[in-house]
C-alpha cells in the first residue's frame, strides 16, 4: 500500500487568509523560483513540488493572492540547468528553490545576491556552495540528502534482503564529488557483510549498460545506487530494467526506485525536506538572510521495499525488513 497520496493545491486556507488579505491591500506579489532536476513529467519531481507548495500554504502564502511561483524542469538535462538559472534570475525573484547540486552550481554561476535555498544536496560544504553547515554565508542555505554514513546501510539493507549476495557493483555519479563519500562508506561496510565490491561510474547510458552487463556475467551479484544527477532522475528507468533484467539484486537512495519497480531503497523522505525547505523561503521573504540560516540534516527516513519485484527475483523480504518497512509495494 503506498505511503504517500498525492494532493491537490487548493485555495488560501483560513490560516492564510491574514497575510494574503495584508498583501492584496498592499499590491505586493512576491516571487519564488524553483530550479528541479527532476522532468516536469515526473512523479517524484511533482510530490516534491507539491510538499514545497503546501508547506508555504501553511506558513500563510497562496499562488495568485501574495505569491507567484516560476517552476523550471530540467529533466536531469545539464545543457538545460544553465539556461533556466539566467532565466529564473532575469525574472528578479526574492529567492530560489534549488533540487540538487547541479540546480545549485548553476545558479551561483549567475548570482551571489539572490538569496538560494537548496534541498536535497549531497554535501554542500564539500561542493563549495557554503562556507560551513552552522554559518553558510553568502546568498545560499538549505537542506542536505544525507550524511555519508546511510550509505553503508544500502549494502547491509541489500544482504539482509539477498543472503547470497558475495560481490556488489556501486553505481555512481562521476560528474558528482559526493559520490566518493557514497562509495567511501559502502567501502567501510562491506567487509563485516562478506561482500566485495567494483565501481560502476558511467558518463553516458552505454556504459551503463555495458558494465551492468559485463557484471552480471558472474553469479552472486548485486546492485547499489548511490545518488546523484545521472542515476537520480536521467537514467533511473533504464537501472531499474536492468536490474531486474539481470536478476540482480539492487538497493536505492530514494523511493522512486522502489516505486518504479526496483526491489527495495533507504534514504530520506525528500518531500519532507521540501516541506521544510518552505519555512527557510518563507523567513527569508520575511527579511531573514541566507548566511545567518544553518544547513539542515534530514529529520525523516523511509525504508521501501517492492514485494513483487522481490518474487520475481526468486527472493523472499524477511520478516526483520518488512517489520521496519514504511511502505511495502505489493
Amino acid at each position: 500500500m503506498r505511503r504517500r497520496d498525492f494532493i491537490k493545491i487548493v485555495g488560501c486556507s483560513t490560516l492564510a487568509w491574514p497575510l494574503a488579505a495584508r498583501a492584496q491591500q498592499s499590491g505586493t506579489v512576491r516571487r519564488v523560483g524553483v530550479l528541479m532536476n527532476y522532468g516536469a513529467d515526473d512523479p517524484e519531481g511533482q510530490a516534491r513540488v507539491i510538499a514545497f507548495r503546501q508547506g508555504l500554504q501553511k506558513l500563510g502564502w497562496s499562488e495568485g493572492s501574495n505569491l507567484r511561483i516560476d517552476t523550471r524542469w530540467t529533466g536531469g538535462d545539464s545543457g538545460l540547468y544553465g539556461q533556466y538559472a539566467a532565466e529564473l534570475v532575469q525574472s528578479a525573484p526574492d529567492v530560489i528553490l534549488a533540487s540538487a547540486s547541479p540546480s545549485v552550481a548553476a545558479l551561483q554561476q549567475v548570482t551571489r545576491n539572490v538569496p538560494i535555498v537548496f534541498a536535497s544536496v549531497i554535501d554542500p560544504v564539500g561542493a563549495g556552495f557554503v562556507a560551513s553547515l552552522a554559518r553558510p554565508g553568502g546568498n545560499t542555505t538549505g537542506f542536505s540528502a544525507f550524511e555519508y554514513s546511510l550509505a553503508g546501510k544500502w549494502i547491509e539493507l541489500l544482504k539482509e534482503i539477498a543472503p547470497n549476495v558475495t560481490r556488489a557493483a556501486v553505481l555512481r555519479d562521476p560528474t558528482l564529488a559526493g559520490g566518493i563519500g557514497q562509495f567511501a562508506a559502502i567501502q567501510s561496510t562491506a567487509p563485516t557483510v562478506g561482500v566485495d565490491l567494483s565501481v560502476i561510474a558511467p558518463r553516458d547510458p552505454g556504459e551503463i549498460e555495458r558494465a551492468i552487463a559485463a557484471f552480471a556475467n558472474e553469479p552472486n551479484g548485486g546492485l547499489i545506487v548511490t545518488l546523484g544527477a545521472i542515476t537520480t532522475s536521467r537514467q533511473r528507468e533504464l537501472i531499474t530494467a536492468l536490474a531486474i533484467k539481470y536478476r540482480m539484486p539492487s538497493v536505492y537512495g530514494l523511493r522512486n526506485y522502489p516505486a518504479g519497480g526496483g526491489l527495495a531503497s533507504y534514504g530520506p523522505d525528500s518531500s519532507d525536506i521540501f516541506s521544510r525547505a518552505a519555512g527557510y523561503v518563507d523567513r527569508i521573504l520575511k527579511g531573514a538572510k541566507p548566511a545567518d540560516l544553518p544547513v539542515q540534516a534530514p529529520t525523516k527516513y523511509e525504508l521501501v521495499v517492492n514485494r513483487k519485484t522481490a518474487k520475481a527475483l526468486g527472493l523472499t523480504i524477511p520478516q526483520s525488513v518488512l517489520t521496519r518497512a514504511d511502505e511495502v509495494i505489493e
